[in-house]
């Protein structure tokens, strides 16, 4: 994650026993472990909370595009009927009077 290598690590090490002492050493390093935890978890927590806020948004455009496209055919299906309606020319005569006025 960092690129720290053993002599860096080394260094480090190093240092806080000299600033902490050998007595503390111990104690600091458990708080520093302590805390580390703690902001890895909540790093962790935030990733799934936004990964589950962007996986209900595509949920939420998801379902909006499906209702466009279901009332993009209910009107393609009622224009279709209308225009099959006014194709089909019914005539308000009925069949049996067209014959007998021959």
């Amino acid at each position: 994650m960092f690129d720290i290598g053993f002599w860096e690590l080394s260094l480090i090490a190093i240092i806080a026993l000299m600033v902490f002492g050998p007595e503390k050493l111990p104690s600091a390093a458990r708080t520093a472990g302590l805390w580390i935890g703690r902001a890895r978890r909540f790093v962790s927590t935030m990733k799934q909370d936004i990964d589950r806020e962007i996986h209900l948004q595509d949920i939420q455009e998801s379902i909006k595009q499906s209702e466009q496209n279901v009332h993009q055919f209910i009107e393609d299906s009622t224009t279709s009927v209308n225009d099959l309606n006014k194709s089909i020319n019914l005539d308000p005569t009925p069949p049996d009077t067209k014959t007998e006025s021959r």
